[in-house]
């Protein structure tokens, strides 16, 4: 019922906030660059931001129908509690009243959770460039009623259709993944200039180890002191291009870049292991890039640790039998599923396809997970985390440094207090 209350009012509430953004947008007048897709796109934000530095300002940490107006209106939420309204509600009000930002520039990360949002975020950002990374089942269960009703062929295209309005409003170039059938479907919408980079043209070489990743293209090579998928390389490329269009100088080192919590963050572990962090987020794509990535890790003993991917609604069962089949064909010492899913769905096809010496286990929650790997964590282990449900509360509890705990994902008050509740 809650869930549905929620829903009805969601946009009716973000139309508050989004009036006075509207004006204090006109105010400001920077030249939009819409980021947007089904993942990769803090990444690719933060790829930005490494070319673009102190010339734009980012909304970090705000992506939908309610941050990107908080953006705008510089409404910070602090513990993401429900105390904080009364604050937020009048926030607008006088906000709208103070100095607009310095920079002429504002770098936007939009992400469509629902119908609807790529046409309310777009119509208020107009956006001068978009680039769009991509197009999965992400968050796909709210998108379901329009698939059910057949306006679109396939739920794909109904969430490839949402995104596309950045498309269509934006006013001078787009540039996209060409390498998405999905996304070069919708481009008979797109009235501007379309610039399509393609990683699979580029790419010639991929090399990744515990000290970095290496990706080496036609023409040039890029180096950098994390783990990343390869298909990061498209999002390398968009960068590139945006800096091209505006004329900025580029730094192929991407010296000043920085990875978001999250997303492939490496720490030392207990009793000499290592932790690769990928618990951010999680849908199949990004699961089967991430396992990838980690299967060309030349590392002893690895293991992996997956929590369910959220939101899938009546792809449920298929997406998680799908990571099954993609599981097996890797080779890990140990796989640990976590949650009601994975246990229903992953776990009992993975017994199927596995070889006997291989060793699978289940959990539904993090603290059982957690109270497992601290019993059998033997010495020396590589461990790759990647999926939902507090996911980075297990990688917290194995930290050889709990002072790391702060580049974790998920650090404010109510995430700790939700932590609490499972036990970690």
């Amino acid at each position: 019922m809650f869930q549905k209350v929620k829903r009805f009012f969601y946009f009716p509430v973000a139309g508050y906030f989004r009036f006075f953004a509207a004006i204090r947008l006109k105010k400001w007048n920077p030249r939009i660059i819409v980021i947007t897709g089904s993942s990769g796109k803090t990444t690719l934000l933060h790829l930005v931001e490494a070319q673009l530095g102190d010339l734009a300002k980012y909304s970090h940490e705000a992506n939908s129908s309610f941050g990107i107006p908080f953006d705008i209106l510089d409404i910070h939420r602090k513990s993401l509690t429900l105390i904080e309204w009364p604050r937020i509600f009048l926030s607008p009000i006088i906000n709208i009243l103070r100095p607009v930002p310095k920079e002429k520039i504002y770098v936007v990360e939009c992400d469509c959770d629902r119908p609807n949002e790529g046409n309310f975020l777009s119509s208020l950002l107009n956006p001068e460039v978009t680039l769009w990374t991509n197009v999965s089942r992400t968050h796909s269960m709210n998108f379901e009623p329009l698939t059910k009703n057949k306006d679109f062929k396939s739920i794909e295209n109904t969430i490839a259709y949402e995104f596309g309005y950045f498309g269509q409003r934006t006013r001078s170039l787009v540039i996209v993944n060409g390498d998405s059938d999905l996304i070069l479907a919708q481009l008979g919408r797109i009235s501007c200039k379309v610039n399509k980079v393609s990683s699979l043209e580029k790419l010639t070489n991929y090399e990744i180890t515990l000290k970095g990743t290496e990706f080496e293209t036609k023409s040039g090579n890029f180096s950098f002191p994390y783990l990343l998928p390869k298909e990061t390389l498209t999002s390398i490329l968009m960068s590139l291009k945006l800096v091209e269009y505006l004329g900025g100088e580029i730094d192929v080192k991407f010296s000043k870049f920085i990875l978001p919590p999250g997303r492939n963050s490496f720490f030392k572990g207990i009793k000499n292991t290592i932790l690769v962090d990928s618990s951010y987020n999680a849908n199949l794509d990004s699961m089967k890039a991430i396992i990838n990535m980690f299967n060309k890790i030349d590392a002893l003993n690895k293991w992996i640790v997956l929590g369910d991917m959220l939101e899938l609604g009546l792809f449920e069962r298929e997406e998680h039998e799908k990571l099954a089949d993609f599981v097996a064909k890797s080779k890990f010492e140990r796989i640990i599923l976590m949650g009601p899913r994975t246990t229903k769905y992953t776990y009992p096809r993975l017994k199927t396809l596995l070889s006997k010496g291989v060793v699978i286990e289940h959990f539904l929650g993090p603290k059982e997970t957690l109270g497992y790997l601290l019993e059998n964590i033997k010495g020396g282990e590589t461990i790759l985390f990647k999926g939902a449900r507090f996911l980075e509360g297990v990688v917290e509890g194995l930290l050889l440094d709990k002072g790391e705990s702060g580049y974790l994902a998920r650090r404010e008050k109510i995430w700790q207090m939700r932590r609490r509740k499972w036990g970690l």
